[in-house]
């Protein structure tokens, strides 16, 4: 019995040549991809909307405190949180918190959104008070985001953090514009 037994136990537990595995390149370019996407696409979007309405003359004309910022520094702040957003958004993807059952991609997409939408509403229209409103639901929504992603990945917090602090201090500053 004991014989038969070992007999079966090196049946199953030989060595037989396997292939060798290929998902890791095929990975690494889905990775690739996923961060195009959810980077480079808004990034590309924010930067078409500021070359076709963010200099406006309306803006420039209203007399600010010194605090105020200026286009030049709206901009890049802009710019530069739709890149952190879209860098925390892929940490996200990739920790397999943008799922269908999620609330991080729905979130994610009306961040982007509206933060989208404000600058030709605020600099070229002229729509403080809806301004005010855009900014006060992107507020909402980017905390949401902040407290959806830092639970799929608490590093994604860093990255959003930043962008709650903008997004406050030009809710701030468009309310005064009123």
């Amino acid at each position: 019995m004991a014989a038969k037994t070992h007999q079966n136990d090196t049946k199953y537990h030989q060595i037989s040549p396997t292939k060798p595995k290929t998902t890791k390149p095929k990975s690494n370019i889905l990775s690739f991809c996923s961060l195009f996407v959810i980077t480079v696409i808004p990034l590309c979007l924010n930067i078409a909307i500021i070359y076709l309405f963010g200099s406006s003359k309306k803006y420039q004309a209203i007399v600010k405190p010194l605090w105020f910022p200026s286009l030049t520094l709206i901009h890049i702040a802009s710019v530069g949180s739709t890149l952190l957003m879209g860098v925390a958004a892929w940490l996200v993807w990739v920790d397999g918190g943008l799922l269908v059952d999620s609330d991080a991609l729905p979130l994610y997409i009306s961040q982007v959104s509206l933060s989208i939408v404000w600058d030709p509403l605020v600099l070229r229209i002229g729509e403080a008070w809806l301004g005010v409103i855009f900014c006060l639901v992107n507020l909402g929504t980017l905390f949401a985001c902040y407290c959806t992603f830092r639970d799929v990945s608490p590093s994604c917090k860093y990255l959003v953090m930043p962008c709650l602090a903008w997004l406050g201090y030009l809710t701030l500053c468009t309310s005064m514009l009123l």
